[in-house]
């Protein structure tokens, strides 16, 4: 299986920017992409953005596309998602995710097998 570790989250002001890491371990041999999700408190997983682990294929949800950004290593094992312009609502628990299975949709969350367990990104006004 594939461990999963997600690091750089916090607490900070609206117009601020922060870079997410997903680091990946064990299997990592299996990874076809690693996404990136997030959810808010009584709401839904949704979608923000996927790298395909050997290609420069990058995949961005239209509702963070022009601030959010996603750069991979693959020999380093290191997925990043870089945010700028931070929004309120932009405040929820981020997780990284597997997709081993290279036919798979990258935007549907049930298509991920692995998950990491989240850092927590608050904005405040």
């Amino acid at each position: 299986q594939v461990e999963l570790v997600e690091s750089g989250g916090g607490s900070v002001q609206a117009g601020d920017g922060l870079r997410l890491s997903c680091a990946a371990s064990g299997r990592t041999e299996t990874i076809h992409a690693i996404g990136w999700f997030r959810q808010a408190p009584g709401k839904e997983r949704a979608f923000v953005g996927a790298a395909e682990w050997s290609s420069d294929y990058i995949l961005i949800s239209t509702s963070v596309k022009g601030r959010f950004t996603i750069s991979r290593d693959s020999t380093k094992n290191l997925v990043d998602l870089h945010m700028a312009d931070l929004r309120v609502d932009d405040t929820a628990i981020y997780t990284c995710g597997v997709v081993t299975n290279r036919y798979m949709a990258l935007g549907t969350a049930s298509n991920y097998v692995y998950w990491g367990r989240g850092t927590q990104v608050v904005v405040s006004s």
